[in-house]
């Protein structure tokens, strides 16, 4: 069974909304004291190290931990862990950069997880949490049912969310009826389809550019720690959440479509990182969400049973004819292949139809093996 989460917003009264505030705060500072004790000279780091440090050290140093439910604080060395792991990880596979874990900041990416069940539950449209006498009321209810797995509460722009995983068999994968697509993505339409369908560019973070830039310069005028800063700095945070929803919602539409209609996906390994370097794309190559796109993709065509091919980065999809095979110089500037063949095609949906006869060509010894089986069956049947 598929393992599913829903994003909800929620509506706390003020004394609901403290309360989430302090299990925030709670968090934050017991993850900021673990870290800053095992990131002291000689302190090696551990999870049952951890958990001991935290039970007689950080528990009776700071009482007020017990406002809030106490898996609220126990979690944050779960989080902690993990962030130690990923660091060791990169550490061994000898990364530039290995991201050694941060403390976290007040109003950043504020969050707490209740990842046991019986610590929160979910009634219609209320939401109930260990040690708060009144359930939350939710913006929508649940659009599935089945087993709570855990609540993951955040705060982005003064509003609160909570992120709900469950073990369900509600989901309609709706399967797909077309065979396979080539997609080209790009900065001047979002993406190109081997079928000649072009889905425009995200124009969200363009079209507030200039309102963004205004209350921005208004933030950098505001004296630091007063009333009217953080006015300003909500202002900013809540345009870049709008922008954010945005972005959000075109990439989803897309995925949903790729995954729905079409049985084989062929999509590039782009690499974004080396993208950014062109000062003169990188706003838009931030803005189109290549890494989240292709991520959405991925995971809803393994719901829906959709073969998913990546093809190799250096696969010339752009420079090569797919008429005839030739490949020739293609700087961006041009963006009309024009092959000695005759063949006369858009850059874009070149590369498309490239990609889909890619994506077609690495299936073949599958779709053969799978044939050959057949026959053994029907042999065997006979």
């Amino acid at each position: 069974m598929p393992l599913l989460a829903q994003k909800i917003e929620l509506r706390p009264t003020p004394e609901q909304a403290d309360y989430l505030n302090r299990a925030c705060g709670a968090r934050r500072h017991c993850y900021n004291q673990l870290l800053a004790h095992f990131s002291q000279e000689g302190v090696k780091w551990s999870k049952a190290a951890a958990y001991e440090y935290y039970m007689r050290v950080l528990r009776v140093e700071f009482p007020w931990y017990a406002e809030v439910s106490s898996r609220v604080t126990r979690n944050a060395i779960d989080d902690l862990d993990r962030a130690f792991k990923n660091f060791f990880r990169r550490v061994k596979a000898k990364a530039k950069k290995p991201g050694y874990p941060v403390f976290k900041k007040k109003d950043v990416n504020d969050s707490f997880a209740m990842r046991e069940p019986s610590k929160f539950d979910v009634e219609g449209r209320t939401l109930r949490i260990e040690k708060l006498s009144t359930r939350i009321d939710m913006r929508q209810k649940l659009r599935f049912t089945g087993k709570t797995k855990q609540a993951t509460i955040s705060k982005k722009a003064g509003k609160y969310y909570i992120s709900i995983l469950a073990v369900t068999e509600d989901y309609n994968p709706h399967a797909p009826d077309k065979e396979s697509v080539g997609v080209d993505f790009g900065i001047k339409s979002l993406a190109v389809l081997s079928t000649g369908e072009v889905l425009p560019e995200n124009q969200s973070l363009k079209k507030n550019l200039r309102v963004l830039k205004r209350r921005q310069r208004n933030l950098s005028r505001k004296v630091k720690g007063s009333r009217r800063r953080a006015i300003a700095k909500l202002k900013v945070a809540k345009l870049h959440q709008r922008i954010g929803n945005q972005r959000q919602a075109t990439l989803h539409e897309l995925s949903d479509k790729l995954t729905r209609e079409f049985k084989v996906i062929t999509i590039e390994d782009l690499t974004v990182s080396g993208m950014v370097k062109n000062h003169h794309l990188a706003r838009a190559v931030s803005d189109a969400g290549f890494a989240a796109l292709r991520r959405q993709i991925e995971y809803k065509a393994e719901l829906r049973g959709v073969k998913v091919v990546i093809a190799d980065k250096w696969f010339p999809s752009s420079k090569m004819c797919h008429a005839c095979g030739q490949v020739h110089d293609m700087p961006l500037s041009k963006r009309e292949m024009a092959c000695d063949c005759g063949s006369t095609v858009d850059r874009d949906l070149n590369a498309a139809l490239n990609l889909n006869q890619y994506g077609l060509d690495a299936l073949k010894p599958d779709l053969k093996r799978a044939s050959e089986s057949c026959k053994t069956v029907s042999l065997l049947a006979a």
